[in-house]
Order: structure tokens, then C-alpha cells, then sequence
């Protein structure tokens, strides 16, 4: 395990959660993407939870172990050297700042689309980081990840009865497909022991806004998911699986179905977490509405009709825990 430092990040306001420190919760569903019942156990997932895990995944350690490197080399560097890599705009490097709306966290970032050509020469001025080896890290990683995802959503739909099977999956792999790639870094934080807090905020608590994300972080706790009892817990560390989450738009596709789950992550004092994010999104110009062959019987839409491009900007100008879907729900929807 590396232990990254980041002498340079400046103090930040301790931002503390006053329940008791969450319990970590052992009966989140585990998904072998390997056996013929994954599709029934994905869409039970996705409605009782809206988050699970994948073993038995075809996604190369390699991959993943060459990405983590050259992650751990550019968090590793001054930070003077790491914002030249940025402003994100949102493309970039970020650093405690999430979004526009007046969000913070214990945490730097690099925001990247998985489209369009990000100029990875920015981190040629990055001490130890080859633009070269970092784009190809990325793309080996994310085209990987990317067909697993895909997976799982044609799984889904299959589990749901729905035909063509590739109804979700088909959106990702459009040429236009607005998905983007970020990798967290959450230093350690020696002030939780200080101010004995241990609830500092590394990521405010949020859901995501596309149709599904992809989570694999190193062997460091500090992601937690809100339960439907209201109660937050934590989920353990494992670097060799994927974790899954319900999007905004994927609730909205299955007419509220499948609820997308709200998550933040903690700091710790001793370790750094690194976490890798697919956010798997549809195309701008893409038309978001619930499926009518989901719909059933006299069931009426719970949701206006929006483009991603629409909730897109709704979403940017948000705060991270306000319920970006309000907007969107027909009058009377619960």
C-alpha cells in the first residue's frame, strides 16, 4: 500500500456529520457476472439497494494496476506542478472545489470525457508522468470497464423482460455518448484526530446524474451509502471488484423503479483513498423518459420528459445533496 502525502493542500473547514460513526454494512449484493442468474439478482439490486457489487469480471488487474500507478505518480507531485494540469473546467485538474455551487471536500480530482481529446500533454509539466503512458492507462482502463458496464446493463434489461436487451447499454456506446472518467484522491487528514471529528466530508453526500456508475477505489474504507432507514453505512474495501450505482437517469428510465442511491465518502487520518469513477451517460441530444415497456397497466409517467443536455445543466448548478430530479417530477409524483 502507498501512502500518498499532500503537504500542499491548504487547511480545510472540517465539515462534521452529527449521527454516530456508521457501522459497515456486510449484506451488500455481490454479483457474479459469471453465473446465468445475474440478471435477477442485478434488477433486485437496482430496486432494493440501487448499488452492488461485481466479482467475476473481465476487466484486466493490469489495467487496473497500471492506472493506480500512474494516478498514485501524479497525486504524488507538488501541487504547484498538479494545477497546471487545470483549472477543470470541467476538464482537468480540480482540487477541494466540486462543481460551481460552493461545494468542498478533503479531496483533488482529475475530471476527464471519455470522448473527446483531452490534452493529456498538461501533464507533461508533471514530475514522473508521461502524457503518453497516462492516456494509455486511462483508455486500456476505461474501454474495459466500459464493456462491463454495458454487461450489466443488458443483463439488466434481459432481467427485466425488455427487448432489444441493449435498450440501456446501446446509449454508452453511442460515438456521442457523454460519459465522462474522474479519478479521486482524498489525502490523509490528520486534522480528524486533532479536532477528534470522524466524520470529516471528503465528498459530500450526492447521487449521480447519469445511467450508471462504475466504482473501484484502492484498499482504503471511507464510501458510505444511504439505506431507505435513513441510516448511512459503510461499505468495505475491496480493490478487486467493481461497485455499482443507480443513476438519476436510470431511476427515471424505469419510472422510479430503481431508486439511484445517495453515497458520500469520509476521509481517514492515516491512509489516502484513490478511486476510479466511469459515470456511463447517454448522448446530449438524447431524450430521457420512463420505458412504456415498463410501464404497467394504467401506470402514468412520474417524470417529465427531459434531454441529458437539460438535466446536464440542471444538475452543474446544483448543490451536491439537493434531489436534482424535484425539477423533473410530474405534479403529485412521490
Amino acid at each position: 500500500m502507498v501512502v500518498l502525502t499532500e503537504p500542499d493542500i491548504d487547511h480545510l473547514p472540517i465539515i462534521i456529520n452529527s449521527c454516530k460513526s456508521p457501522s459497515f454494512f456486510n449484506d451488500i449484493p455481490v454479483i457474479d457476472l459469471s453465473k446465468p442468474d445475474s440478471k435477477n439478482l442485478i434488477v433486485k439490486a437496482c430496486e432494493e439497494f440501487g448499488f452492488f457489487k461485481v466479482v467475476n469480471h473481465d476487466v484486466p488487474m493490469e489495467f487496473i494496476s497500471k492506472l493506480e500507478s500512474e494516478a498514485i505518480k501524479f497525486f504524488s507531485s507538488p501541487l504547484s506542478e498538479k494545477l497546471k494540469t487545470g483549472p477543470a473546467d470541467p476538464f482537468g485538474y480540480g482540487n477541494k472545489q466540486i462543481g460551481q455551487s460552493g461545494d468542498i471536500g478533503w479531496v483533488e480530482y482529475i475530471l476527464l470525457s471519455t470522448n473527446s481529446e483531452f490534452n493529456y500533454q498538461k501533464f507533461a509539466s508533471v514530475l514522473g508522468v508521461n502524457p503518453e503512458s497516462i492516456r494509455a492507462a486511462v483508455n486500456d482502463y476505461v474501454s474495459a470497464v466500459k464493456k462491463m458496464s454495458c454487461e450489466i446493463l443488458e443483463k439488466l434489461a434481459e432481467g427485466l423482460k425488455i427487448h432489444p436487451t441493449n435498450v440501456f447499454s446501446k446509449l454508452l456506446m453511442d460515438e456521442k455518448s457523454d460519459s465522462v472518467f474522474r479519478l479521486n484522491h482524498y489525502p490523509p487528514c490528520p486534522d480528524i484526530q486533532e479536532f477528534n471529528a470522524k466524520n470529516l466530508i471528503g465528498f459530500g453526500e450526492h447521487t449521480d446524474p447519469q445511467i450508471i456508475s462504475v466504482l473501484r477505489s484502492n484498499n482504503t474504507s471511507g464510501l458510505q451509502i444511504l439505506l431507505k432507514n435513513g441510516n448511512w453505512f459503510s461499505v468495505p474495501s475491496d480493490q478487486n471488484s467493481f461497485f455499482i450505482n443507480v443513476g438519476d437517469s436510470l431511476q427515471v428510465m424505469t419510472n422510479g423503479r430503481f431508486k439511484s442511491v445517495k453515497h458520500r465518502v469520509l476521509t481517514n487520518s492515516v491512509k489516502s483513498r484513490l478511486s476510479m469513477i466511469y459515470f456511463g451517460g447517454p448522448p446530449l441530444s438524447e431524450k430521457i423518459a420512463p420505458l412504456p415497456s415498463l410501464m404497467e397497466g394504467e401506470e402514468s409517467s412520474l417524470y417529465k420528459e427531459f434531454t441529458w443536455f437539460e438535466y446536464k445543466k440542471s444538475a452543474f448548478k446544483s448543490r451536491l445533496a439537493e434531489n436534482r430530479l424535484t425539477l423533473f417530477e410530474k405534479f403529485g409524483a412521490s
